[in-house]
């Protein structure tokens, strides 16, 4: 069995041990310590960064109470090496789980829902709970986490004789067997739990919820805690600058400008179809007296085809409309009297390509590289 000295102290960064063994793992080596300040990756918690000896610690795992080390390098057995814990990943994980502590702690007592899931991940930390939350109601767990980090209270993490443990009323994911590390916060928290955390919730920082989802019958939540929050806000502060720069607008009324803006792209791309449809009939029009007409109807857009090809081949045998795309072309071929289908399927067969639909529409592409010329395609059909 490992000594887990954080456990003992989740400060503790430096410290000194011995190899009991290292063995060969992919392209790196698991190295089993006697004690290590290395927290192993569980309880949603991922395992601590940094060097034994000469090598960089990638990765920690447990295995049956064992500790295993993954490093970019071999370590002698039976030599002590000095430990050295990658001290800005490690608070960053303790103010993570802490304010996790903190919200899921609150949201039981204000609610009654149980934590049944949580991950400290890359882009953000998740929160699963067995019922529903508004965002409403998110926000206000919010701001007494953010009350209780105000305060600084001590965090407590004990490991409790079996008599006080069963007088205990104390959050748990699931039943454990042994020993019960419990991590308390006065007033707020009190949860079964094996992770890293600060003394006091003041060192936490801040606790900000970036997502309310539905979320298996319950809701997940997404926040970030500590230097993460403050990294996040400070991003999104720039972008705010550098948008609000952009469009000229004060920041408090860029949801204002940006709806303005996108009622003006609507309607401007709305007077657009419609002249490219009045191009378009234009076009068509000279082609009114030939039974095979093709237009490559770059005035257009793909969900305008099929109209166009039904008033191409008004009066006529065929009517295809040809949309330039890469490789080829999206296509919409209409035969009011013959099979559009068999059509189609000839030009698929000849250039490359797919299509369906019913006898009188067919829609699909042209591929096989770059696209045939349109007077080809035209001889073709």
């Amino acid at each position: 069995m490992t000594i887990r000295l954080f456990d003992q102290d989740a400060y503790l960064l430096d410290f000194t041990a011995r190899v009991l063994d290292c063995q060969s793992a992919g392209e790196g080596w698991d190295v089993t310590l006697d004690r290590t300040a290395f927290f192993p990756e569980g309880g949603g918690q991922g395992a601590d960064h940094g060097t034994l000896g000469g090598a960089r610690v990638l990765d920690a795992h447990e295995k049956s109470g064992v500790i295993l080390h993954r490093t970019d390098a071999p370590l002698p057995v039976g030599d002590t090496v000095e430990g050295r814990v990658d001290s800005v990943h490690r608070l960053s994980m303790m103010q993570q789980h802490t304010g996790e502590h903190i919200l899921s702690g609150l949201i039981c007592r204000m609610y009654g829902y149980s934590n049944v899931g949580f991950h400290i991940g890359t882009e953000a930390v998740t929160l699963d709970f067995n019922g529903p939350l508004t965002e409403a109601q998110a926000r206000e767990a919010e701001r007494l986490a953010n009350e209780c980090v105000w305060r600084d209270q001590p965090v407590h993490a004990f490991v409790p004789e079996k008599e006080e443990l069963a007088r205990l009323e104390y959050r748990s994911k699931k039943a454990i067997d042994g020993d019960v590390r419990i991590v308390s916060i006065e007033g707020v928290d009190t949860c079964a739990c094996c992770g890293t955390h600060v003394a006091t919730t003041g060192r936490v920082g801040q606790i900000k919820v970036l997502s309310v989802q539905k979320y298996k019958g319950g809701v997940r939540l997404s926040i970030l805690c500590g230097m993460r929050a403050l990294e996040m806000e400070n991003q999104l502060l720039d972008e705010n600058r550098a948008v609000s720069q952009a469009l000229s607008a004060k920041s408090g009324e860029l949801a204002s400008v940006v709806r303005r803006m996108l009622q003006e792209r609507d309607e401007l791309r709305y007077r657009c179809e419609q002249l490219g449809m009045q191009v378009f009939s234009a076009r068509a029009e000279a082609l009114g007296g030939q039974p095979v007409r093709v237009i490559e109807a770059d005035m257009l857009v793909p969900g305008q085809l099929r109209k166009a090809a039904g008033l191409l081949a008004a009066g006529g045998r065929y009517g295809l409309t040809l949309l330039k795309r890469e490789g080829g072309w999206s296509f919409a071929l209409c035969a009011p009297e013959a099979d559009a289908r068999t059509a189609a399927q000839a030009l698929c067969t000849r250039f490359g390509g797919k299509s369906g639909g019913p006898r009188d529409m067919v829609q699909g592409m042209l591929n096989g590289g770059e696209p045939a010329g349109m007077q080809t395609v035209l001889e073709a059909l």
